[in-house]
């Protein structure tokens, strides 16, 4: 019996998106290739990254080239500040001025194919519709542009429109998109990176943005555990990233190490269920699993 067709699901949280890397290797060691992909926020950006053809040790590679030194990933963050006074302050000080397309651009520039359409796997990419209360799976056309309006975090990045529709970060109502693959598979791997707020540096209290964020994960959990109840994965992983902060990009290093772990986590729960999938008579095989439609509301007039 050939080897079941394995969806990879790819959840948001910022830098703690950095811990997919070890999962999308730990398939790779196994011989698996992703049939189909989809990502939200910073998973899309992953997701994207295999889609297009990378692997996981090229997209650590490329993590660690626009992350791993500190001083290049701030000059390369300067570059991208606001250049007018006006722009600054039109916007609570720049907030949510940042462009996101520009910024994938800068960061992971040829890693992501410029559209759906030169992919080697299927990709779904999750964004929110900002005004149509919901979510909008994207699945053909500008591949960079959607993955911006994936990962557009409100507060952070500038809303992306496509087709009409004000497009921000996919985690505000699909976390970690089980129900979006763009193509029946048999087994459905997910990678969940939202987590609680934890107490960090000893302080009391946390600051204005760390409240704003770590509410949002607040949200995104209770969020992805009714989606799970609903539409649950083969294989969940959860990298042990909670200490880490949405924009911790800095510190790409240390959150691989301890995503490390997940490697070998994935590799033993992922090879189990392969295993016992071939091992499964013809007869009492369940049916592929199938993609849960979305009804994508029209732009408003």
């Amino acid at each position: 019996m050939s080897q079941p067709r394995i969806g990879l699901v790819l959840g948001g949280g910022g830098a703690r998106g950095i811990a997919h890397v070890p999962v999308i290797e730990a398939l790779d060691e196994l011989g698996l290739r992703p049939s189909a992909i989809a990502g939200t926020s910073i998973g899309a950006v992953y997701g994207a990254g295999r889609a297009s053809g990378l692997t996981g040790a090229d997209l650590r590679a490329v993590t660690l080239d626009c992350f791993g030194n500190r001083a290049t990933a701030l000059a390369r963050l300067w570059s991208l500040r606001p250049k007018k006074f006006a722009d600054l302050l039109s916007s609570g000080l720049g907030l949510g001025q940042i462009d996101p397309e520009k910024i994938l651009a800068t960061f992971a520039g040829e890693a992501i194919r410029p559209t759906f359409e030169d992919l080697s796997i299927p990709l779904t990419v999750v964004a929110t519709d900002y005004y149509g209360g919901g979510e909008t799976c994207l699945m053909s056309g500008d591949l960079r542009r959607a993955v911006a309006a994936s990962m557009a975090i409100p507060a952070v990045f500038r809303p992306v429109v496509i087709d009409g529709r004000v497009l921000v970060d996919g985690g505000v109502v699909d976390p970690v998109p089980v129900g979006a693959l763009p193509v029946e598979v048999d087994l459905v791997v997910a990678v969940d990176i939202a987590s609680y707020p934890e107490p960090a540096g000893g302080k009391a209290l946390p600051g204005a943005l760390e409240v704003m964020f770590g509410s949002s994960q607040l949200m995104q959990q209770q969020i992805a555990a009714t989606r799970f109840a609903r539409n649950p994965p083969d294989v969940l992983i959860r990298p042990p990233v909670n200490h880490v902060r949405a924009l911790d990009f800095l510190e790409a290093r240390s959150i691989l190490a301890a995503a490390e772990p997940s490697k070998e986590e994935a590799k033993r729960r992922i090879g189990r269920l392969i295993e016992a999938h071939m091992a499964e008579p013809v007869h009492t095989l369940q049916p592929p699993k199938k993609r849960r439609w979305l009804a994508l509301r029209p732009p408003r007039e």
